[in-house]
């Protein structure tokens, strides 16, 4: 079972219109709701594939209640800590005749001492019967910058491997428990070590830098290029092909359930790499976060090129 963490779930709520004006009515042409947050966009794909996934985290109120009914559809099991506040909505306007997207993004309930321990027993309990952890996204308020890195350490005790992708604090203060798999971009890895990385001999020597800390596996991310990954079983650059890319929206955490996949399942990390980039190249085929089809990811698979330094 993969068990995946969002903090801060939502209701993501995409409006399509014609002309957004500000200040004035704007007609919504289509509309469309589903549960939303990176961790949440982690477990569709993983789900996809034919994983068995539990979903926790917090949710409050009666979007609570929706967030966890429409995950039922995907075969996702939602295993949440609920709170009395009502759970944050996510709004994108996609104006079609200017192709311009803006988004709206709320803050989300303010969590206490004690939501956080009663989150922790429960989330305790989950890992015993999970094969893999991960944990995505931004905290609620009222979280500090060491509420993954308590998260990570209850996995690492449980002797499980554990996913954390985040950023920031979170991030710094995450990798200090030494998670089993992070995926920093530039920026993040320049930020974690201080290094320029402008060529990859640089972001090389940053990835093992962290490698060398604790952190089993770490991969870069580098957009479109592809990603680099050290780990034990040694340093590989992965290419992948040029797609007609339709949605890029979640396809890092595409990825992410990809590594979930192939941790589970034991797979070398050649084999990992390669079922990951070839899951995140397929989501960005199709117009729906956080999704993708297992054709669209077989034809990528062998397109995928990977290379042992």
């Amino acid at each position: 079972m993969i068990l995946t963490v969002t903090l801060n779930a939502a209701i993501d709520k995409r409006y399509v219109v014609d002309d957004f004006k500000v200040g004035e009515v704007n007609r919504v042409k289509e509309c469309s709701y589903v549960p939303g947050g990176k961790g949440l966009n982690v477990s569709k794909p993983a789900s996809i594939y034919g994983a068995e996934v539990v979903a926790t985290g917090f949710v409050g109120g009666h979007a609570g209640n929706y967030i966890e009914d429409a995950l039922k559809p995907f075969g996702i099991r939602g295993d949440f800590y609920y709170v009395d506040a009502e759970s944050r909505s996510c709004i994108n306007i996609w104006d079609e005749i200017n192709h311009v997207q803006t988004e709206f993004l709320e803050p989300g309930f303010t969590l206490t001492e004690e939501d956080f321990q009663g989150f922790e027993k429960k989330f305790r309990k989950l890992v015993q019967n999970a094969d893999v952890v991960s944990m995505s996204g931004s905290v609620p308020k009222g979280l500090d910058g060491t509420a993954y890195q308590s998260l990570v350490r209850i996995v690492k005790e449980a002797g499980k491997p554990v996913i954390l992708d985040t950023s920031g604090k979170l991030l710094e203060l995450g990798i200090e428990a030494c998670p089993t798999l992070i995926k920093p971009n530039i920026d993040e890895i320049r930020m974690l070590t201080g290094k320029q990385c402008d060529n990859m001999q640089d972001i090389m020597e940053a990835a093992k830098a962290i490698h060398a800390k604790g952190v089993e596996i770490v991969v870069v991310s580098l957009g479109a290029e592809g990603s680099l990954a050290v780990g034990d079983e040694g340093i590989f650059r992965v290419v992948v092909p040029k797609i007609d890319a339709v949605n890029t929206v979640g396809c890092g955490d595409s990825m992410i359930a990809g590594f979930a996949l192939g941790l589970s399942e034991g797979l070398s990390l050649e084999e990992t790499l390669r079922r990951a980039s070839a899951i995140s190249a397929a989501s960005a085929m199709r117009e729906e976060t956080g999704f993708f089809v297992m054709e669209d990811m077989e034809k990528l698979l062998p397109l995928i090129k990977i290379e042992k330094f």
